[in-house]
């Protein structure tokens, strides 16, 4: 942008960090942890400050609120979402986020635990950002980019658009979700209050990448029923459930068909939990592929390898229970050309050229989109998500910013 605007970004993202929203997937309230609504408390007092209408922060967690529309012309409803918790893979509590200005290129030693070093080696995308400013967590935990980065992207935006009226564009809705990182991010999220005709997430990774599509997934529950009996008088009657799931997992393919051993558009089969006791055992796994259809052979293929195993231990019964997780978003948005169009067309006039990329995961656009709200994904910049070399670069956050208020303008304009 060229109006003298002084970006936000980077200075919220320094103070959102600091609240600590770790989820937990053991937890089955909403949110899973009622850390998470203190961020939420601050945002929504953060929006009322700017004028935002309708600004509300709910029992759940959510926050809603609205930038009203300042065109004559009737615009679709777009919503712009990201999530506050972060994840549980590595402590989002005490973060201290450290501002690297000036990047020279050089390997980043984080001070509070030195061996922890971010290294252009092993991130190459840091050459790309030398000379420009880096945020880092200290060392000893993750810094909380994902998605707060995303987070302080919409609040920068939302700032941008009350601070120049003179932009016309149709009504703008903001969501922030608690529990993304656990599954649980739209659980709760009240879509009538919304009120969006389409939305778009910002958690995406570096600069100029859009995200319409992302894996299928479903999760299966294997169990295996053992027979019990004292084991100084087991002979002939023991059948061991721990050592049947073993079975299991040692006969599953060892060069194919996991994550370690795919990429781009390969699905795989991966098994995540392994509880039990000699009676009864059972393995979870999670299904992944972006055509939806492929599920059902890959959970077929493991029902089969499951009943092989188990033809070995005849007085064994086996349980094999799927649920559906989530879809391709693509399927949605193919259905919604514009939603994409108007975001490519946004990024162009951003001065970016759109990388086009399939996620090897979910988001809650994927969600979203199957409720009944097409929502692509957006970047951030963040890196090295979920470990403490977690790094985000200022001027990816601030050239978000700039796609968002390009793309808010684009729907007016198009409308």
């Amino acid at each position: 942008m060229t109006t003298g605007y002084s970006y936000t970004a980077a200075e919220r993202l320094m103070r959102y960090v600091q609240v600590d929203t770790q989820s937990d997937p053991k937890s089955n309230t909403h949110p899973t942890t009622a850390k998470q609504k203190d961020l939420s408390k601050m945002l929504s007092e953060e929006l009322v400050v700017m004028s935002l209408a309708d600004v509300h922060a709910d029992e759940f967690g959510y926050v809603y609120a609205t930038i009203p529309s300042n065109s004559s012309k009737q615009v679709p409803v777009v919503c712009f979402c990201s999530h506050v918790d972060t994840a549980p893979d590595c402590s989002g509590t005490n973060v201290k986020p450290l501002l690297h200005k000036n990047y020279d290129g050089s390997d980043i030693v984080l001070p509070d635990d030195k061996t922890q070093v971010i290294s252009p080696s092993v991130y190459p995308y840091l050459n790309e950002h030398v000379g420009n400013d880096i945020i880092t967590a200290s060392g000893l935990t993750l810094l909380g980019a994902d998605d707060k980065a995303g987070v302080a992207i919409i609040m920068d935006f939302a700032n941008y658009l009350v601070s120049h009226p003179e932009i016309k564009h149709g009504t703008i809705k903001i969501l922030f979700t608690p529990d993304e990182e656990v599954g649980q991010g739209t659980a709760k999220v009240n879509l009538a209050k919304l009120g969006a005709d389409y939305a778009y997430t910002l958690d995406g990774g570096e600069r100029g990448t859009f995200e319409d599509e992302t894996f299928s997934a479903d999760g299966v529950k294997i169990t295996v029923h053992g027979v019990i009996a004292h084991p100084g008088y087991a002979k002939d009657k023991l059948v061991n459930a721990l050592k049947i799931v073993g079975e299991i997992l040692a006969a599953l393919p060892k060069a194919e068909w996991s994550p370690e051993t795919t990429e781009k558009r390969q699905g795989f089969v991966h098994p995540v939990a392994v509880s039990g006791i000699a009676e009864k055992a059972s393995i979870d796994f999670i299904i992944r592929d972006f055509i939806t259809g492929n599920l059902e052979k890959h959970e077929a293929r493991l029902k089969n390898i499951v009943e092989e195993v188990l033809a070995n231990h005849p007085k064994a019964k086996m349980d094999f229970e799927v649920h559906e997780q989530y879809r391709n978003m693509k399927e949605v948005l193919d259905k919604n050309p514009q939603v994409v169009a108007n975001a490519v067309l946004a990024y162009e006039r951003a001065g970016l050229e759109v990388r086009n990329e399939p996620i090897r995961g979910g988001t809650d656009g994927s969600r979203l989109s199957f409720m009944g709200l097409p929502c692509p994904n957006i970047f951030t910049g963040m890196q090295a998500i979920h470990s403490r070399h977690e790094w985000v670069a200022v001027n990816d956050m601030v050239k978000a910013v700039d796609v968002l208020v390009e793309l808010a303008k684009v729907w007016e304009e198009k409308s």
